[in-house]
């Protein structure tokens, strides 16, 4: 890859077959996933370690899929599929919850598992549906 190219995260997404596709970063996670469901979705950066591919910084950050932390197993097994070296999880965690009271997306920060549309309380549990995003 050229150094250009490495300058800025890549778009990603883990298509329904568990293969790992990119896009550039300006590139929307559906449109890199040709509209289907995923296993996975985020962003990712690589960098060369010893003449190899590693990834540099992952995150699950994807307003498209809205994915849980949860899919880092399906990134990894996609990531050793692909023979790219990866870190331990997402480096760059995000909890996506829809509210039940008026249906917002909402990005948790802090374990502040409240709206900031309504201040109703948001589930623990993942429950953004990836078909409905």
């Amino acid at each position: 890859m050229p150094d250009a190219a490495l300058a800025e995260p890549f778009t990603f997404v883990i298509d329904s077959a568990g293969v790992l596709r990119l896009a550039p970063r300006r590139s929307e996670h559906v449109v890199c996933a040709g509209g289907g469901p995923v296993l996975g979705a985020g962003e990712m950066s690589f960098r060369e370690e010893s003449g190899q591919w590693v990834v540099g910084e992952v995150s699950n950050q994807s307003t498209g899929y809205c994915p849980d932390i949860s899919s880092w197993p399906a990134v990894a097994k996609a990531l050793d599929a692909a023979g790219v070296e990866q870190p331990s999880g997402f480096i760059y965690e995000v909890m996506f919850r829809r509210c039940p009271a008026c249906s917002q997306l909402n990005i948790v920060r802090e374990e502040d598992f409240v709206c900031v549309f309504c201040d109703e309380d948001l589930p623990r549990e993942w429950n953004v549906d990836w078909a409905g995003s």
